[in-house]
């Protein structure tokens, strides 16, 4: 974990309960059913865990103009946002593949704008095996860039 995640967000990841960590892949899981896949066929679900406690969810909706496909990851951005969260704490992400697989990169600086300024993003991630890895924003996407970064290049 990089030196600038204080001690205070490091004993709150470590607090991440084992309940939370499986409720939050257990709606990522669900909500991976309702995905639309017309073109891969390849499922995904996600949860988030905003600031205020509350899980929003979000599944992948694939668009025959491909790079208008939404990934589920930023799917359940966009509904943890429209219902008025500023921060997250956590991500779960649920494939069908039998190991789990990473969020891509635009999913990844997603999720950077939105993680605590001075903290870290726990991030779970599942396929079809019972194995539930855990990893954290800052290992996926080191150095992540920010609206705090343009706003220091201004003036």
């Amino acid at each position: 974990m990089p030196a600038w995640v204080g001690a205070r967000y490091r004993a709150w990841m470590a607090k991440l309960s084992p309940a939370l960590a499986a409720e939050l892949v257990a709606k990522a899981r669900a909500v991976r059913q309702h995905a639309y896949v017309a073109a891969s066929g390849f499922r995904v679900g996600a949860a988030v865990l905003g600031g205020s406690g509350a899980v929003h969810v979000g599944c992948n909706v694939e668009n025959a103009s491909y790079g208008l496909t939404l990934c589920a990851e930023r799917a359940a951005v966009c509904a943890a946002i429209a219902a008025g969260e500023r921060e997250l704490r956590a991500v779960a992400v649920v494939t069908g593949l039998r190991h789990p697989a990473r969020p891509c990169g635009a999913c990844r600086q997603v999720l950077a704008e939105f993680a605590p300024a001075h903290g870290d993003l726990a991030v779970l991630l599942a396929g079809t095996g019972k194995q539930v890895a855990r990893t954290t924003l800052a290992r996926l996407l080191p150095d992540r860039f920010t609206f705090a970064d343009v706003h220091k290049g201004r003036g």
